[in-house]
C-alpha cells in the first residue's frame, strides 16, 4: 500500500514549494519564500497549472507536505511517437529523507510518465550530489549523457 498522496500544487503550497527549495545546500541561488513575490510564484504556477504537458506535484505523508516535484512531457523527433518524461524539482524535507518515501515517491513519478505515453525518464542532478546519483541509480537511472546549463 502507498503511504504517500500526491496533488497538484496550488498557490497556497508556494511557501512550502519556495522554502523547501532554498533550503537544499546545493541551490544556493534560491531565496527563502518572500511574501511580496507571491505575485510572480503565482503566476509561474498558473503557466504550469495551463500547461498540458507540465505538471507540479505535493507529496503528502499523513496528510503533511513532505515533498514535490515537477513532471515535464516532451516529444522527441528523433524518437517518433515516444514522448520523454523530465521530472525536475525533487525534494522531501530533511527530516523525511531515508525513509523510503523518495523511492516511491520517483515510482509514482515513473509510473505517470509511463502512463502519459513517455518511453524514456530523464532527469539531471548536481554533480555536487554524490547520494543522490546512488539513489536516482538504485532506481535503475543510468548516467547517459552529460548536462550543460546557460544562464542568459
Amino acid at each position: 500500500m502507498d503511504r504517500l498522496t500526491y496533488r497538484a500544487a496550488t498557490n497556497a503550497d508556494l511557501p512550502f514549494i519556495i522554502n523547501l527549495a532554498a533550503a537544499d545546500d546545493v541551490s544556493a541561488t534560491i531565496d527563502a519564500w518572500r511574501p511580496e513575490l507571491a505575485g510572480a510564484y503565482e503566476a509561474v504556477l498558473a503557466e504550469i497549472d495551463a500547461d498540458p504537458n507540465d505538471e507540479f506535484f505535493i507529496v503528502a505523508h499523513q496528510g503533511a507536505a513532505i515533498g514535490m516535484f515537477q513532471l515535464t512531457y516532451l516529444t522527441s523527433i528523433t524518437q517518433p511517437g515516444m514522448r520523454r518524461g523530465l521530472i525536475e524539482s525533487v525534494h522531501i524535507v530533511p527530516g523525511q529523507r531515508s525513509k523510503g518515501f523518495g523511492s516511491e515517491m520517483m515510482r509514482w513519478a515513473i509510473a505517470r510518465c509511463r502512463a502519459r505515453g513517455c518511453g524514456i525518464v530523464q532527469l539531471t542532478s548536481n554533480k555536487r550530489r554524490p547520494d543522490a546519483h546512488r539513489f536516482y541509480e538504485a532506481l535503475g537511472f543510468t548516467r547517459s549523457h552529460e548536462g550543460f546549463r546557460l544562464f542568459i
